[in-house]
């Protein structure tokens, strides 16, 4: 009973909270609802960015590979810091200078409709085919397991899988269709500071009770058990090779946090251009700190566990919470699980509600379509959405490399295509439409074939590095044949004060060495 009331407690009061904040918005329109009336400060964005990236794919996946692997997948995470600092310093301060909602509104401008069109429909089956159903099944296992919810309810640990699966769902569902953008952003930055101190809870009390009340001395005593699991630095025939740092991860961390529109759509919500920088560069801090929650414990858990989990590696993290959470803050930490799984969901919903309803009824369902019509839209959507992610989620199951890799391999048939088109039209102005198109369709075809079709033996991560290469040399071979004609260049439409944030220059040194320290002190 203890346990339940925690847990509804703290959802209570994220749900409370962000009903409070939200009473006098006017969500009707269209800024208010997709964009949260472009009002969002740095807090709030990095608060949201964060947990809009890390939910229980992470807990549950990063941590199943980490047990399995070692910290080499590490690399996930502290790369993003680079990633986030060319998001604030170079991407960002276009998009906000142009205005932009969506990101293939960006593509629209500078290559043309069908090109916008394209990138809109291959984001929105990406998230519903992969991101969707993988969060919510990963949401659903851990949260089983806390609760035991099959034995509480004398069904099969299937039919609890199930049940669990349509109660995140509908809740968040509920949140994305009714609150938009501000609602997922508020309650994600308190759900954020719960996941940081339940997440935080988890490797220290097992690391105290491991070093008999020493922390420190817990940690040594993990580290002498398997030291080689605390090197970064991957081997060639290993999950996640160093040298992918160098090749396709950088192409998908530039991705992820420059142009998905799922995180950035945070930004362009932003007040201004400072609070943006700010927030993407805090969330930069803060995805160095994350492993101490995703990659640790995972490592903690062979400790305690051995390789007894090898075979069902996506079990360790429930398995290690039941071990060391004291029953008084297992509902808690059952809540910042529940909130971690709502805010990627919804907040994928409410990115996939704004491309389809700008980019697609607006453009060709309903072109004279005003913003109550576009906000009616989005929530349509969202709710067809949820219900195939619901439907969809345990067809996941027993992925044999872990839920995360599986994801982050689906994610590279559509994310390494739309990075290729939109770099090259960042920084390459020879860059033709119909070079941007062929290179779209080139991308898609080569990776589902060297993936998924035939048997080739190279590392995905390297698959998306070849695959960007050749992209960049298709684009420049069509432009030759069909030069580039559209003469655009982004230029200030007066949405917002556009001055840099003073300390963004000295932030974004600082996280650059701070990432090169932690592979010179991981690395042996």
């Amino acid at each position: 009973m203890q346990t339940y009331l925690s847990f509804f407690a703290f959802t209570g009061f994220v749900a409370i909270y962000s009903w409070y904040k939200l009473r006098h918005d006017k969500l009707d329109s269209q800024d208010g609802y997709f964009l949260g009336g472009r009002s969002l400060s740095g807090i709030v964005i990095a608060g949201s960015m964060l947990l809009t990236n890390i939910s229980t794919e992470h807990l549950v996946g990063m941590n199943g590979s980490s047990y399995k692997n070692g910290f080499i997948i590490i690399a996930w995470e502290v790369t993003s810091a680079l990633a986030l600092i060319v998001a604030a310093l170079y991407f960002t301060p276009t998009y906000l200078k142009m205005g932009l909602t969506t990101i293939p509104q960006y593509l629209e401008h500078r290559f043309d409709s069908f090109t916008r069109t394209l990138v809109a429909v291959f984001l929105i089956v990406s998230f519903v085919v992969t991101l969707l159903p993988i969060v919510l099944y990963t949401g659903a296992i851990n949260l089983e397991s806390i609760f035991n919810i099959s034995e509480t309810f004398g069904v099969s640990q299937t039919e609890g899988l199930w049940y669990t699966v349509i109660i995140i769902g509908v809740i968040g569902s509920i949140y994305a269709i009714f609150g938009g953008l501000k609602a997922v952003a508020f309650s994600d930055t308190i759900n954020g500071f719960g996941l940081f101190i339940g997440g935080l809870l988890v490797p220290l009390l097992a690391l105290w009770d491991i070093g008999d009340g020493n922390v420190m001395h817990g940690l040594s005593k993990v580290y002498q058990v398997a030291p080689e699991k605390f090197n970064v630095i991957g081997k060639p025939d290993s999950v996640l090779p160093f040298s992918t740092l160098f090749t396709g991860l950088v192409i998908n961390q530039l991705y992820f946090w420059g142009m998905n529109q799922t995180i950035i759509q945070r930004a362009l919500g932003a007040k201004n251009l400072v609070e943006a920088q700010k927030g993407l560069l805090y969330t930069g801090v803060l995805k160095l700190l994350v492993p101490i929650i995703i990659v640790l414990p995972g490592v903690i858990g062979f400790y305690y566990f051995g390789d007894s989990l090898y075979d069902s590696q996506d079990m360790i993290y429930p398995e290690l919470v039941k071990k060391v959470m004291p029953l008084s803050f297992v509902g808690f930490f059952a809540a910042v699980v529940m909130g971690a799984v709502l805010s990627t969901f919804n907040s994928v919903l409410n990115s996939t509600a704004t491309l389809f309803s700008i980019g697609i009824y607006k453009r060709y369902i309903k072109k004279d379509a005003s913003d109550r019509q576009l906000v009616i839209s989005g929530k349509l959507t969202s709710l067809v959405l949820a219900i195939f992610a619901i439907l969809a989620a345990p067809l996941v199951a027993g992925a044999p490399d872990g839920l995360y890799q599986l994801l982050q391999q689906l994610n590279g048939i559509f994310f390494i295509p739309i990075a290729s088109i939109m770099l090259a039209g960042l920084f390459i102005p020879q860059i033709s439409a119909r070079a941007a198109k062929v290179a779209l369709f080139f991308g898609l075809a080569f990776y589902i074939l060297t993936s998924f079709v035939f048997q080739v033996d190279i590392h995905f991560v390297h698959l998306w590095g070849i695959e960007f290469v050749l992209n960049m040399i298709i684009m420049f071979v069509v432009s030759q044949f069909y030069p580039n004609t559209n003469t655009f260049k982004p230029s200030d439409i007066g949405v917002m004060d556009l001055h840099e944030w003073k300390y963004a220059k000295l932030m974004g040194i600082i996280l650059v060495l701070l990432t090169i320290a932690i592979y010179i002190w991981l690395g042996q």
